[in-house]
């Protein structure tokens, strides 16, 4: 006898719904939270992103953050020296290996030829600005660090500018979390998914924020 609650045995058999792409991404950085190498991976995240992978290493920081918000000023300088050695490796790509590489990183989304060739006038017209502002805000840091070395900017200024941006980011991320984490945490929890959502949404935001600067 079965009660009205029991799937049929069809229904039961149907496989689960994999979850989109972005959201196993994001399960997979998270699930690294509670792992005795979440701070090695917060470091290899965030060197990653700066050159290839899509998702921001801030997803990991808040989770290690709210788990641990004393530690917040320790995970923030993992993720700004993981971050700015990566952009480093960005920049050394675009400056001696671009012409061997340019065909997968052209697979990236957002970093399009046509994105390439508009970074030589937003050099030319920003300067180093560019540099902090992508470092910074949504604007697509990846798409910077990798440019800057195409196009030989400074180095020690684009250095700079990526310490001081990526820096005053993690930094504010952190410090928002030490001193209101443990309000916002139920919040975080309750609408992880709308907000990795609005995440994604502000970051085609600054591929198109970075289409229209002059």
């Amino acid at each position: 006898m079965t009660t009205g609650t029991e799937l049929s045995p069809d229904v039961a058999a149907l496989p689960a719904k994999r979850p989109p792409l972005h959201r196993r991404l994001y399960n997979w950085v998270l699930a690294w939270a509670d792992s005795k190498h979440a701070g090695w991976a917060l470091f290899l995240i965030a060197f990653a992103e700066s050159s290839f992978f899509p998702v921001p290493p801030d997803v990991l920081l808040i989770a290690l953050v709210l788990g641990s918000h004393r530690e917040a000023w320790r995970f923030a300088g993992i993720c700004l020296a993981g971050s700015v050695l990566g952009g480093v490796a960005g920049y050394g790509i675009g400056m001696g290996f671009w012409e061997a590489t340019q065909a997968y990183f052209f697979k990236i989304p957002g970093l399009t030829p046509a994105a390439f060739d508009k970074m030589a006038e937003r050099y030319e017209s920003w300067g180093i600005a560019i540099v902090f502002l992508a470092a910074f805000t949504p604007i697509p840091y990846k798409l910077i660090t990798i440019s800057a070395g195409v196009f030989k900017v400074s180095f020690l200024p684009f250095l700079a500018g990526s310490v001081v941006g990526r820096g005053g980011r993690f930094f504010l991320v952190a410090g928002l979390l030490y001193f209101y984490g443990p309000r916002i945490r139920p919040y975080i929890d309750k609408h992880f998914e709308k907000l990795a959502l609005l995440f994604g949404a502000l970051m085609v935001g600054g591929f198109v924020a970075l289409k229209y600067l002059r």
